[in-house]
Protein backbone atom coordinates (compact mmCIF):
# COMPACT_ATOMS: atom_id res chain seq x y z
CA UNK A 1 0.00 0.00 0.00
CA UNK A 2 1.70 3.34 -0.91
CA UNK A 3 2.03 6.39 1.42
CA UNK A 4 -0.35 9.17 0.83
CA UNK A 5 1.73 12.71 0.25
CA UNK A 6 0.73 14.67 2.81
CA UNK A 7 -1.43 17.41 1.98
CA UNK A 8 0.12 21.17 1.68
CA UNK A 9 -2.09 24.17 2.64
CA UNK A 10 0.48 26.69 0.93
CA UNK A 11 -0.08 27.72 -2.42
CA UNK A 12 3.13 29.17 -4.96
CA UNK A 13 2.37 32.19 -6.37
CA UNK A 14 2.88 30.51 -9.34
CA UNK A 15 -0.08 28.02 -9.04
CA UNK A 16 -2.03 31.23 -9.51
CA UNK A 17 0.00 33.44 -11.45
CA UNK A 18 -0.10 33.09 -15.41
CA UNK A 19 2.11 33.90 -18.09
CA UNK A 20 0.99 37.21 -19.29
CA UNK A 21 2.95 36.38 -22.68
CA UNK A 22 0.57 33.92 -22.98
CA UNK A 23 -2.19 36.23 -22.40
CA UNK A 24 -2.34 38.43 -24.50
CA UNK A 25 -6.01 39.93 -23.32
CA UNK A 26 -4.27 40.50 -19.83
CA UNK A 27 -3.41 44.31 -19.40
CA UNK A 28 -0.21 44.33 -17.98
CA UNK A 29 -0.59 48.38 -17.15
CA UNK A 30 -3.51 47.51 -14.43
CA UNK A 31 -0.56 44.38 -12.66
CA UNK A 32 -2.39 41.92 -14.07
CA UNK A 33 -0.28 38.65 -14.10
CA UNK A 34 1.97 40.65 -12.21
CA UNK A 35 4.15 39.18 -9.62
CA UNK A 36 4.61 41.46 -6.32
CA UNK A 37 8.12 42.07 -5.20
CA UNK A 38 9.69 43.56 -2.57
CA UNK A 39 10.90 47.26 -2.10
CA UNK A 40 14.96 47.94 -3.52
CA UNK A 41 17.35 48.63 -0.63
CA UNK A 42 18.27 51.69 -3.19
CA UNK A 43 15.11 53.12 -2.56
CA UNK A 44 14.72 52.79 1.10
CA UNK A 45 18.62 54.16 1.01
CA UNK A 46 16.86 57.33 -1.12
CA UNK A 47 13.84 57.15 0.84
CA UNK A 48 16.26 57.95 4.05
CA UNK A 49 18.44 60.82 2.76
CA UNK A 50 14.90 62.58 1.73
CA UNK A 51 13.85 62.50 5.54
CA UNK A 52 17.21 63.74 6.61
CA UNK A 53 17.04 66.73 4.34
CA UNK A 54 13.83 67.74 5.73
CA UNK A 55 14.58 67.09 8.98
CA UNK A 56 18.12 69.07 8.20
CA UNK A 57 15.94 72.06 6.76
CA UNK A 58 13.39 72.02 9.83
CA UNK A 59 15.94 72.21 12.59
CA UNK A 60 17.56 75.19 10.57
CA UNK A 61 14.64 76.94 10.77
CA UNK A 62 13.94 76.10 14.44
CA UNK A 63 17.57 77.61 15.17
CA UNK A 64 16.76 80.86 12.60
CA UNK A 65 13.80 81.45 14.50
CA UNK A 66 14.67 80.34 18.08
CA UNK A 67 18.25 81.92 17.92
CA UNK A 68 19.25 84.06 15.07
CA UNK A 69 16.03 86.32 14.92
CA UNK A 70 14.22 85.11 18.10
CA UNK A 71 14.64 88.69 20.09
CA UNK A 72 13.23 90.41 16.53
CA UNK A 73 10.38 88.23 17.17
CA UNK A 74 10.06 88.31 20.55
CA UNK A 75 9.81 92.36 20.43
CA UNK A 76 7.24 91.61 17.75
CA UNK A 77 4.98 89.77 20.11
CA UNK A 78 5.83 91.91 22.83
CA UNK A 79 4.69 95.14 20.81
CA UNK A 80 1.52 93.43 19.94
CA UNK A 81 0.81 93.09 23.28
CA UNK A 82 2.17 96.96 24.41
CA UNK A 83 1.06 100.31 22.73
CA UNK A 84 3.46 102.90 22.34
CA UNK A 85 0.67 106.15 22.58
CA UNK A 86 2.22 109.44 22.27
CA UNK A 87 2.15 112.06 24.97
CA UNK A 88 1.75 115.49 23.23
CA UNK A 89 3.42 118.67 24.18
CA UNK A 90 1.18 122.08 24.53
CA UNK A 91 2.13 124.36 21.76
CA UNK A 92 4.06 127.15 22.39
CA UNK A 93 1.63 130.59 22.48
CA UNK A 94 2.29 133.15 20.35
CA UNK A 95 1.74 136.85 22.03
CA UNK A 96 2.01 140.49 20.84
CA UNK A 97 4.43 142.83 21.56
CA UNK A 98 1.99 143.81 24.43
CA UNK A 99 1.67 140.27 25.86
CA UNK A 100 -1.71 139.62 24.09
CA UNK A 101 -2.18 136.04 23.32
CA UNK A 102 -2.97 135.48 19.61
CA UNK A 103 -2.46 131.74 19.02
CA UNK A 104 -2.78 129.36 22.61
CA UNK A 105 -4.50 126.21 23.43
CA UNK A 106 -7.71 125.02 24.87
CA UNK A 107 -8.56 120.86 26.00
CA UNK A 108 -10.45 119.24 23.37
CA UNK A 109 -11.99 115.22 23.80
CA UNK A 110 -9.02 114.61 21.37
CA UNK A 111 -5.20 113.41 23.25
CA UNK A 112 -4.08 116.76 22.16
CA UNK A 113 -5.02 120.45 23.08
CA UNK A 114 -7.00 122.44 19.97
CA UNK A 115 -5.42 125.54 19.06
CA UNK A 116 -7.50 128.57 19.17
CA UNK A 117 -6.76 132.05 17.50
CA UNK A 118 -7.16 135.68 18.06
CA UNK A 119 -10.87 136.53 17.01
CA UNK A 120 -10.23 139.94 15.44
CA UNK A 121 -9.11 140.21 11.66
CA UNK A 122 -5.91 140.68 10.26
CA UNK A 123 -3.67 137.87 11.39
CA UNK A 124 -4.08 134.55 9.59
CA UNK A 125 -1.55 135.84 7.03
CA UNK A 126 0.92 136.62 10.18
CA UNK A 127 0.19 133.38 12.27
CA UNK A 128 -0.93 130.89 9.15
CA UNK A 129 -2.42 127.82 11.01
CA UNK A 130 -1.13 124.14 11.65
CA UNK A 131 -2.02 120.63 10.85
CA UNK A 132 -3.22 118.60 13.25
CA UNK A 133 -2.05 114.45 14.44
CA UNK A 134 -4.11 112.38 12.49
CA UNK A 135 -5.06 108.37 13.19
CA UNK A 136 -5.91 105.74 11.66
CA UNK A 137 -9.49 104.07 12.41
CA UNK A 138 -7.83 101.61 14.50
CA UNK A 139 -6.78 104.42 16.99
CA UNK A 140 -3.55 104.28 15.78
CA UNK A 141 -1.66 108.07 15.11
CA UNK A 142 0.01 107.81 11.58
CA UNK A 143 0.81 111.49 12.26
CA UNK A 144 2.27 112.41 15.31
CA UNK A 145 3.28 115.75 15.07
CA UNK A 146 1.71 118.98 14.83
CA UNK A 147 2.86 120.95 12.06
CA UNK A 148 3.00 124.50 11.43
CA UNK A 149 1.56 125.39 8.29
CA UNK A 150 2.56 129.25 6.85
CA UNK A 151 3.23 132.35 8.59
CA UNK A 152 5.07 132.18 12.20
CA UNK A 153 3.62 128.81 13.01
CA UNK A 154 5.84 127.16 9.94
CA UNK A 155 8.81 129.48 10.48
CA UNK A 156 9.03 128.64 14.44
CA UNK A 157 7.31 125.26 14.61
CA UNK A 158 10.70 123.95 15.86
CA UNK A 159 10.26 126.01 18.69
CA UNK A 160 6.63 126.41 19.13
CA UNK A 161 6.53 122.35 19.21
CA UNK A 162 8.06 121.15 21.40
CA UNK A 163 8.89 116.86 22.51
CA UNK A 164 6.41 114.62 22.42
CA UNK A 165 6.77 112.35 25.14
CA UNK A 166 5.66 108.16 25.14
CA UNK A 167 3.80 105.80 27.15
CA UNK A 168 3.02 102.51 27.29
CA UNK A 169 -0.25 100.79 27.37
CA UNK A 170 -0.36 96.78 28.42
CA UNK A 171 -3.75 95.11 26.62
CA UNK A 172 -4.68 91.67 26.86
CA UNK A 173 -5.54 89.46 23.61
CA UNK A 174 -8.65 91.45 23.79
CA UNK A 175 -7.57 94.75 23.49
CA UNK A 176 -8.57 95.71 27.45
CA UNK A 177 -6.00 97.85 28.62
CA UNK A 178 -4.19 96.29 31.98
CA UNK A 179 -1.98 99.08 32.37
CA UNK A 180 0.10 101.99 31.22
CA UNK A 181 3.25 103.35 32.34
CA UNK A 182 5.01 107.04 31.04
CA UNK A 183 8.82 106.40 29.65
CA UNK A 184 8.97 109.20 27.79
CA UNK A 185 7.43 112.87 29.36
CA UNK A 186 6.62 115.52 26.92
CA UNK A 187 8.07 119.14 26.95
CA UNK A 188 5.98 122.09 26.08
CA UNK A 189 6.73 124.51 23.24
CA UNK A 190 8.18 127.83 23.83
CA UNK A 191 6.43 130.84 23.90
CA UNK A 192 7.25 133.16 21.98
CA UNK A 193 6.35 137.40 21.08
CA UNK A 194 5.63 138.41 18.05
CA UNK A 195 6.52 142.83 17.20
CA UNK A 196 2.72 142.82 16.07
CA UNK A 197 0.73 145.30 17.77
CA UNK A 198 -2.34 142.82 17.83
CA UNK A 199 -4.47 146.76 17.86
CA UNK A 200 -2.60 148.72 14.75
CA UNK A 201 -2.92 145.29 13.11
CA UNK A 202 -6.80 144.94 13.70
CA UNK A 203 -6.91 148.70 12.45
CA UNK A 204 -5.09 148.64 9.87
CA UNK A 205 -6.82 145.69 8.09
CA UNK A 206 -10.24 146.96 8.95
CA UNK A 207 -9.41 150.28 7.16
CA UNK A 208 -7.89 148.44 3.83
CA UNK A 209 -11.52 145.99 3.90
CA UNK A 210 -13.36 148.95 3.88
CA UNK A 211 -11.78 151.03 1.09
CA UNK A 212 -11.49 147.77 -0.83
CA UNK A 213 -15.32 146.64 -0.71
CA UNK A 214 -16.27 150.49 -0.88
CA UNK A 215 -14.19 151.68 -4.13
CA UNK A 216 -14.35 148.19 -5.51
CA UNK A 217 -10.49 147.68 -4.85
CA UNK A 218 -9.85 143.55 -5.10
CA UNK A 219 -7.56 144.09 -1.88
CA UNK A 220 -4.72 145.66 -0.68
CA UNK A 221 -1.75 145.21 2.06
CA UNK A 222 -0.34 147.65 4.62
CA UNK A 223 2.78 147.50 6.71
CA UNK A 224 4.65 149.93 9.63
CA UNK A 225 7.97 149.04 10.40
CA UNK A 226 10.82 150.38 13.15
CA UNK A 227 13.23 152.20 11.03
CA UNK A 228 16.18 151.00 13.73
CA UNK A 229 15.60 147.10 13.87
CA UNK A 230 12.94 146.06 11.17
CA UNK A 231 10.50 145.50 14.00
CA UNK A 232 7.09 144.89 12.33
CA UNK A 233 4.50 146.63 14.30
CA UNK A 234 1.71 146.18 11.57
CA UNK A 235 1.58 143.80 8.80
CA UNK A 236 -2.00 143.28 7.22
CA UNK A 237 -3.27 142.09 3.87
CA UNK A 238 -6.81 141.59 3.05
CA UNK A 239 -8.30 139.47 2.44
CA UNK A 240 -7.50 136.67 4.13
CA UNK A 241 -8.51 133.11 5.36
CA UNK A 242 -9.44 131.82 8.64
CA UNK A 243 -6.29 130.28 10.38
CA UNK A 244 -8.93 128.33 13.02
CA UNK A 245 -11.30 127.12 9.56
CA UNK A 246 -7.62 125.43 7.86
CA UNK A 247 -6.19 124.25 10.94
CA UNK A 248 -9.61 121.99 12.17
CA UNK A 249 -9.90 121.17 8.52
CA UNK A 250 -13.90 120.16 9.16
CA UNK A 251 -15.71 122.59 6.79
CA UNK A 252 -14.87 121.51 3.12
CA UNK A 253 -17.07 124.32 1.63
CA UNK A 254 -15.31 127.10 3.66
CA UNK A 255 -12.03 126.26 2.55
CA UNK A 256 -13.50 125.56 -1.25
CA UNK A 257 -14.47 129.09 -0.95
CA UNK A 258 -10.92 130.40 -0.38
CA UNK A 259 -9.39 127.87 -2.86
CA UNK A 260 -11.81 129.51 -5.89
CA UNK A 261 -12.23 133.08 -4.99
CA UNK A 262 -10.39 135.04 -7.52
CA UNK A 263 -9.57 137.85 -5.04
CA UNK A 264 -7.18 135.33 -3.70
CA UNK A 265 -7.07 135.10 0.11
CA UNK A 266 -4.05 132.72 0.12
CA UNK A 267 -1.94 135.44 -1.10
CA UNK A 268 -0.14 137.65 1.22
CA UNK A 269 0.16 140.34 -0.55
CA UNK A 270 2.51 142.60 2.16
CA UNK A 271 5.41 139.74 1.61
CA UNK A 272 4.49 137.96 -1.74
CA UNK A 273 2.28 140.78 -3.91
CA UNK A 274 3.94 141.92 -6.78
CA UNK A 275 2.69 145.68 -8.05
CA UNK A 276 4.02 148.26 -10.37
CA UNK A 277 5.50 151.07 -7.88
CA UNK A 278 4.56 154.24 -9.70
CA UNK A 279 5.79 157.34 -8.64
CA UNK A 280 7.22 156.08 -4.88
CA UNK A 281 10.56 155.01 -6.64
CA UNK A 282 11.13 158.71 -7.20
CA UNK A 283 13.16 159.57 -4.13
CA UNK A 284 15.49 156.59 -4.97
CA UNK A 285 16.07 157.67 -8.25
CA UNK A 286 16.39 161.52 -7.11
CA UNK A 287 18.85 160.65 -4.56
CA UNK A 288 21.30 158.55 -6.80
CA UNK A 289 20.87 161.53 -9.14
CA UNK A 290 22.67 163.32 -6.65
CA UNK A 291 25.18 161.40 -5.29
CA UNK A 292 26.41 161.00 -8.47
CA UNK A 293 26.61 164.82 -9.59
CA UNK A 294 23.85 164.70 -12.25
CA UNK A 295 21.96 167.12 -10.88
CA UNK A 296 22.08 169.47 -7.32
CA UNK A 297 19.47 169.72 -4.80
CA UNK A 298 18.58 173.56 -6.26
CA UNK A 299 18.81 172.17 -10.15
CA UNK A 300 15.67 173.86 -11.87
CA UNK A 301 13.93 171.76 -14.64
CA UNK A 302 11.15 173.02 -16.89
CA UNK A 303 8.18 170.94 -16.69
CA UNK A 304 5.44 172.35 -19.34
CA UNK A 305 3.74 169.09 -19.25
CA UNK A 306 5.56 166.83 -21.38
CA UNK A 307 8.29 166.20 -23.00
CA UNK A 308 8.89 165.10 -26.98
CA UNK A 309 11.71 162.60 -28.22
CA UNK A 310 12.35 161.92 -32.47
CA UNK A 311 10.97 158.06 -33.51
CA UNK A 312 13.14 156.61 -36.02
CA UNK A 313 10.77 155.03 -36.97
CA UNK A 314 8.20 157.50 -37.60
CA UNK A 315 9.81 160.77 -38.13
CA UNK A 316 6.50 162.73 -38.28
CA UNK A 317 5.11 160.91 -34.96
CA UNK A 318 7.55 162.16 -32.29
CA UNK A 319 7.09 159.67 -29.24
CA UNK A 320 5.26 162.25 -26.32
CA UNK A 321 5.98 161.49 -22.35
CA UNK A 322 3.67 163.38 -20.32
CA UNK A 323 3.58 164.71 -16.68
CA UNK A 324 0.37 164.60 -14.84
CA UNK A 325 0.48 168.16 -15.16
CA UNK A 326 2.41 171.28 -16.23
CA UNK A 327 4.56 172.46 -12.90
CA UNK A 328 6.92 174.90 -14.38
CA UNK A 329 10.15 174.93 -12.69
CA UNK A 330 10.94 172.98 -10.20
CA UNK A 331 13.82 171.79 -8.42
CA UNK A 332 14.55 168.08 -6.48
CA UNK A 333 12.52 169.08 -3.13
CA UNK A 334 9.64 170.34 -5.08
CA UNK A 335 9.56 167.49 -7.92
CA UNK A 336 9.46 165.14 -5.09
CA UNK A 337 7.04 167.08 -3.49
CA UNK A 338 4.76 167.23 -6.56
CA UNK A 339 5.59 163.79 -8.40
CA UNK A 340 6.72 165.70 -11.53
CA UNK A 341 7.38 163.35 -14.05
CA UNK A 342 9.37 165.51 -16.38
CA UNK A 343 11.68 165.91 -14.06
CA UNK A 344 12.35 161.90 -13.33
CA UNK A 345 12.19 161.47 -16.83
CA UNK A 346 15.19 163.77 -17.55
CA UNK A 347 17.26 162.87 -14.21
CA UNK A 348 17.08 159.37 -15.62
CA UNK A 349 17.05 159.19 -18.96
CA UNK A 350 19.09 162.62 -20.17
CA UNK A 351 17.38 164.70 -22.02
CA UNK A 352 18.46 167.65 -24.32
CA UNK A 353 21.30 169.24 -22.56
CA UNK A 354 20.34 167.26 -18.95
CA UNK A 355 22.38 164.48 -18.74
CA UNK A 356 20.48 161.43 -17.25
CA UNK A 357 21.31 158.65 -14.87
CA UNK A 358 21.01 155.82 -17.45
CA UNK A 359 19.57 152.55 -16.78
CA UNK A 360 22.47 150.73 -15.44
CA UNK A 361 22.74 153.66 -12.40
CA UNK A 362 19.11 153.59 -11.90
CA UNK A 363 18.92 149.92 -11.46
CA UNK A 364 22.02 150.14 -9.18
CA UNK A 365 20.86 152.71 -6.89
CA UNK A 366 17.10 151.04 -6.62
CA UNK A 367 18.84 147.98 -5.72
CA UNK A 368 20.99 149.20 -2.80
CA UNK A 369 17.47 150.37 -1.14
CA UNK A 370 16.38 146.74 -1.38
CA UNK A 371 14.42 146.97 -4.48
CA UNK A 372 13.74 143.84 -6.71
CA UNK A 373 15.46 141.90 -3.85
CA UNK A 374 14.62 139.69 -0.95
CA UNK A 375 14.03 140.63 2.57
CA UNK A 376 14.75 138.31 4.74
CA UNK A 377 11.57 138.52 6.73
CA UNK A 378 11.04 135.67 8.88
CA UNK A 379 7.60 134.15 7.17
CA UNK A 380 7.17 132.53 4.24
CA UNK A 381 6.51 133.89 0.74
CA UNK A 382 9.54 136.65 0.02
CA UNK A 383 10.18 137.28 -3.38
CA UNK A 384 12.38 139.11 -5.69
CA UNK A 385 10.51 141.26 -7.51
CA UNK A 386 11.97 142.78 -11.20
CA UNK A 387 13.83 145.66 -11.68
CA UNK A 388 13.65 146.51 -15.67
CA UNK A 389 17.15 146.38 -17.69
CA UNK A 390 18.23 145.55 -20.92
CA UNK A 391 18.77 141.64 -20.35
CA UNK A 392 15.25 141.81 -18.70
CA UNK A 393 14.03 143.33 -22.00
CA UNK A 394 16.11 141.17 -24.58
CA UNK A 395 14.72 137.68 -22.48
CA UNK A 396 11.04 138.59 -22.81
CA UNK A 397 10.71 140.91 -25.87
CA UNK A 398 13.65 139.75 -27.79
CA UNK A 399 12.74 141.75 -30.94
CA UNK A 400 12.42 144.81 -29.48
CA UNK A 401 15.84 146.67 -27.99
CA UNK A 402 15.75 149.06 -24.91
CA UNK A 403 14.82 152.63 -26.07
CA UNK A 404 15.72 155.78 -24.15
CA UNK A 405 11.45 155.90 -23.55
CA UNK A 406 12.26 152.80 -21.44
CA UNK A 407 14.55 153.98 -19.36
CA UNK A 408 11.86 157.25 -18.52
CA UNK A 409 9.47 155.17 -17.69
CA UNK A 410 11.23 153.10 -14.91
CA UNK A 411 12.63 156.22 -13.58
CA UNK A 412 8.91 156.69 -12.25
CA UNK A 413 8.33 153.30 -11.63
CA UNK A 414 6.38 152.07 -14.78
CA UNK A 415 6.88 149.71 -17.11
CA UNK A 416 8.06 146.07 -16.05
CA UNK A 417 8.87 147.07 -12.14
CA UNK A 418 7.45 145.04 -9.85
CA UNK A 419 7.95 145.37 -5.85
CA UNK A 420 6.50 144.45 -2.56
CA UNK A 421 5.08 146.42 -0.01
CA UNK A 422 7.65 144.83 2.15
CA UNK A 423 10.55 145.76 -0.45
CA UNK A 424 9.21 149.24 -0.36
CA UNK A 425 8.80 149.67 3.38
CA UNK A 426 12.48 148.69 4.03
CA UNK A 427 13.42 151.40 1.20
CA UNK A 428 11.18 154.49 2.75
CA UNK A 429 12.99 153.02 6.31
CA UNK A 430 16.28 153.72 4.70
CA UNK A 431 15.52 156.80 3.70
CA UNK A 432 14.38 157.75 7.11
CA UNK A 433 17.31 156.50 9.03
CA UNK A 434 20.10 158.07 6.42
CA UNK A 435 20.66 154.83 4.88
CA UNK A 436 20.60 152.05 7.24
CA UNK A 437 19.07 148.82 5.68
CA UNK A 438 17.18 146.50 7.88
CA UNK A 439 15.94 143.18 7.71
CA UNK A 440 12.03 143.10 8.48
CA UNK A 441 10.88 140.52 11.40
CA UNK A 442 8.11 139.48 13.61
CA UNK A 443 10.35 137.54 16.33
CA UNK A 444 11.22 139.57 19.40
CA UNK A 445 11.15 137.20 22.13
CA UNK A 446 11.61 133.54 22.95
CA UNK A 447 10.06 132.34 26.71
CA UNK A 448 10.05 135.65 27.88
CA UNK A 449 13.91 136.65 26.78
CA UNK A 450 14.65 139.28 24.08
CA UNK A 451 16.35 138.25 20.84
CA UNK A 452 19.52 140.77 19.71
CA UNK A 453 18.45 143.07 17.49
CA UNK A 454 21.35 143.67 15.78
CA UNK A 455 21.25 140.98 13.68
CA UNK A 456 18.81 142.55 11.82
CA UNK A 457 21.14 145.27 10.36
CA UNK A 458 22.23 144.25 6.93
CA UNK A 459 24.30 147.13 6.15
CA UNK A 460 24.86 150.58 5.03
CA UNK A 461 24.15 152.73 1.95
CA UNK A 462 27.27 154.91 1.38
CA UNK A 463 25.47 157.99 0.61
CA UNK A 464 26.44 161.84 2.67
CA UNK A 465 23.44 161.97 4.61
CA UNK A 466 23.10 165.69 2.92
CA UNK A 467 21.37 164.36 0.30
CA UNK A 468 19.14 162.21 2.40
CA UNK A 469 18.06 164.85 3.78
CA UNK A 470 16.98 166.65 0.17
CA UNK A 471 15.12 163.67 0.18
CA UNK A 472 13.34 163.75 3.33
CA UNK A 473 12.50 167.50 2.96
CA UNK A 474 11.15 167.13 -0.49
CA UNK A 475 8.56 164.23 1.01
CA UNK A 476 7.90 165.92 3.73
CA UNK A 477 6.78 168.91 1.50
CA UNK A 478 4.68 166.45 -0.61
CA UNK A 479 2.65 166.08 2.67
CA UNK A 480 2.29 170.36 3.68
CA UNK A 481 1.90 171.24 0.25
CA UNK A 482 2.34 168.60 -2.61
CA UNK A 483 0.56 165.43 -3.47
CA UNK A 484 0.57 163.96 0.20
CA UNK A 485 -1.09 166.49 1.65
CA UNK A 486 -4.33 164.44 2.78
CA UNK A 487 -1.41 163.22 5.71
CA UNK A 488 -1.19 166.48 7.29
CA UNK A 489 -2.76 166.06 10.17
CA UNK A 490 -2.92 167.01 13.76
CA UNK A 491 -1.11 164.61 16.21
CA UNK A 492 1.60 163.84 14.27
CA UNK A 493 3.92 165.11 11.30
CA UNK A 494 4.44 162.60 8.65
CA UNK A 495 6.82 162.80 5.39
CA UNK A 496 5.14 160.60 2.45
CA UNK A 497 5.45 159.63 -1.28
CA UNK A 498 2.27 158.70 -3.15
CA UNK A 499 1.83 157.00 -5.91
CA UNK A 500 -0.01 155.60 -8.99
CA UNK A 501 0.49 152.79 -11.41
CA UNK A 502 -1.52 151.85 -14.17
CA UNK A 503 -2.14 148.14 -14.58
CA UNK A 504 -3.79 145.69 -17.06
CA UNK A 505 -3.37 146.75 -21.26
CA UNK A 506 -6.40 149.04 -21.04
CA UNK A 507 -5.23 150.88 -18.19
CA UNK A 508 -8.50 151.32 -16.52
CA UNK A 509 -7.47 150.38 -13.22
CA UNK A 510 -4.89 151.68 -11.13
CA UNK A 511 -2.58 150.67 -7.78
CA UNK A 512 -2.50 153.48 -5.30
CA UNK A 513 0.34 153.51 -2.98
CA UNK A 514 1.48 155.54 -0.09
CA UNK A 515 4.93 155.29 1.25
CA UNK A 516 6.51 157.14 4.28
CA UNK A 517 7.63 157.70 7.74
CA UNK A 518 6.70 159.79 11.23
CA UNK A 519 7.38 161.76 12.81
CA UNK A 520 9.32 163.79 10.49
CA UNK A 521 11.57 165.57 13.45
CA UNK A 522 12.47 161.99 14.59
CA UNK A 523 11.59 159.57 12.70
CA UNK A 524 10.56 156.14 14.17
CA UNK A 525 8.48 154.09 11.76
CA UNK A 526 8.44 154.11 8.15
CA UNK A 527 5.11 152.41 6.60
CA UNK A 528 3.46 151.33 3.37
CA UNK A 529 0.28 151.48 2.06
CA UNK A 530 -1.30 149.46 -1.41
CA UNK A 531 -4.56 149.37 -2.98
CA UNK A 532 -4.55 146.84 -5.66
CA UNK A 533 -6.61 147.46 -8.77
CA UNK A 534 -9.14 149.78 -8.46
CA UNK A 535 -10.78 152.02 -10.82
CA UNK A 536 -8.64 154.58 -12.71
CA UNK A 537 -11.68 157.58 -11.81
CA UNK A 538 -11.99 156.71 -8.40
CA UNK A 539 -9.42 159.42 -6.19
CA UNK A 540 -9.56 157.88 -2.86
CA UNK A 541 -6.82 155.40 -2.42
CA UNK A 542 -4.09 154.03 -0.49
CA UNK A 543 -2.82 157.63 1.21
CA UNK A 544 -6.59 157.68 2.83
CA UNK A 545 -6.28 154.60 4.83
CA UNK A 546 -2.59 155.84 6.02
CA UNK A 547 -4.68 158.90 6.69
CA UNK A 548 -7.34 157.05 8.88
CA UNK A 549 -4.58 154.87 10.96
CA UNK A 550 -2.57 157.77 11.96
CA UNK A 551 -5.70 159.74 13.54
CA UNK A 552 -6.59 156.40 14.79
CA UNK A 553 -3.19 155.83 16.12
CA UNK A 554 -2.62 159.19 17.57
CA UNK A 555 -5.67 158.67 19.91
CA UNK A 556 -5.45 155.53 20.96
CA UNK A 557 -1.80 154.68 20.58
CA UNK A 558 0.43 157.59 20.41
CA UNK A 559 3.29 156.27 21.89
CA UNK A 560 3.73 155.03 18.13
CA UNK A 561 3.03 158.88 17.01
CA UNK A 562 4.80 161.16 19.28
Amino acid sequence: MSKKRPYNHEIDPDEIFLDSRNLPEFDIHQFEGRIERPISKQAVFLMGIVFVLVGVIFLGRLMDLQVARGEFYRERAENNRLRHIPIFAERGVIYDRNNQEMAWNVPSEDDFSNREYIKQEGFSHVLGYISYPKKDSSGYYYQTAFEGKNGIESTYNDLLEGKQGIKINEVDVFGELQSESTILPSEDGENIVLSIDARVQNKLYELIGNLSRDVSFTGGAGIIMNIENGELLAMASFPEYSSDVLSRGEDGEKINTYIIDESKPFLNRAVSGLYTPGSTVKPYVGIGALHEGIVTADTSILSTGSISIPNPYFPDLPSVFNDWKAHGWVDMRKAIAVSSNVYFYEIGGGYEDQKGLGIAKIEEYVRLFGLGELTGIDIPGDVEGVVPNPQWKESNFPDDPWKVGDTYHTSIGQYGFQVTPLQMVRAVAAIANDGTLVKPHLLIGISEQPINQEEFIVGTIDIERKYFNVIKEGMRRAVIEGSATGLNIPGVSVAAKSGTAEVGISKKRVNSWITGFFPYENPKYAFTVVMEEGPRTNLIGALYVMRQLLEWMAMETPEYTK
